[in-house]
């Protein structure tokens, strides 16, 4: 049984249907849906982790990560957004005072709204579906849901205004997690996320970091650093790395980070959604790593 992050009709449930239609668990929180699959309530759960337009999920960066308990990706999903205006039947746009919907779907819309709506209260709550749901209540203090159009459809609510966001190329991208365990096999368009802990603050801390990757040939598909939630001003550095753990570049570049990092968390290798393969530069391929080795072992002796 899988999870996601619910309810029916989010981004993340369409996300989770390309996937198979078996059935699935909806929990109204990032956490809970992570949650569950350390307890084992769920054998996986899918939950948003990065978002064109907002960048990263902070819920799934961090609950993702937790270093007594981390969690792995085998999968990724990357589906396009668009967003519709939701109202009860009979709404009209001067009547919309108050509109409701997740923080990432409002920041996505926020030009149109400001254009179109500037004397309304915009109010971040939930999900996208929750949104929905609660605007669909006749007697309920919104009176605009920003959802997916199923959403709306799904709560007996109409398109007001359809496709409102403000870069019609936005996508979000969802992982799907579960309890660590072997990984994916490599398939050559892979991808590797981690959290590195600088083992000390000091000036280069984050260069040392990056020249593991960098002398290697490793490239970032994306980086971002998260407060470790222990002591104001300190950091760690979430990131995406082309290749996957069976790659010598990319295995040397961890074991690179291990010595030098405080800690590392590894949180899987997976086939990247965009099939897209990594720019291996010369001297980088497996072969090349196999040929130092064994240069290296013929050395010194007689």
């Amino acid at each position: 049984m899988r999870g996601f992050f619910g309810p029916e009709g989010t981004f993340t449930h369409q996300a989770l249907l390309t996937l198979g239609d078996e059935p699935a668990i909806a929990f109204p929180t990032v956490t809970r849906a992570l949650d569950a699959v350390r307890s084992g309530e769920v054998e996986a759960s899918l939950v948003p982790i990065e978002n064109s337009i907002e960048g990263g999920v902070s819920a799934t960066l961090d609950y993702l990560a937790l270093p007594e308990s981390p969690l792995q990706i085998v999968t990724e999903v990357v589906i396009p957004v668009s967003f519709d205006l939701c109202v009860r039947p009979g709404t009209t746009l001067e009547q919309v005072q108050r509109v409701i919907s997740h923080p990432h779907a409002i920041a996505q819309v926020r030009g149109w709204l400001d254009a179109n709506l500037p004397a309304a209260m915009i109010v971040e709550r939930g999900s996208t579906a929750g949104a929905a749901q609660a605007v669909s209540h006749p007697d309920s203090e919104f009176d605009a849901a920003v959802c997916a159009p199923v959403a709306g459809e799904m709560y007996g609510l109409v398109s007001l205004v359809s496709n409102i966001s403000d870069n019609p190329g936005a996508a979000t991208r969802f992982v799907l997690v579960t309890r660590p365990g072997p990984c994916p096999d490599r398939t050559g368009f892979d991808k590797t996320t981690l959290v590195a802990y600088m083992h000390q603050d000091h000036p280069g801390a984050l260069l040392e970091i990056l020249q593991q990757l960098a002398v290697r040939g490793v490239n970032l598909c994306r980086i971002e650093s998260r407060p470790t939630k222990t002591t104001l001003g300190e950091y760690c550095f979430s990131m995406d790395a082309e290749g996957h753990l069976s790659d010598s570049r990319l295995a040397e570049a961890m074991m690179g980070l291990h010595r030098i990092c405080k800690d590392v968390v590894f949180l899987g290798s997976y086939p990247r959604a965009d099939r897209k393969p990594p720019k291996v530069p010369f001297g980088g391929k497996d072969a090349d790593y196999r040929r130092a080795a064994d240069w290296v072992g013929g050395l010194c002796r007689p």
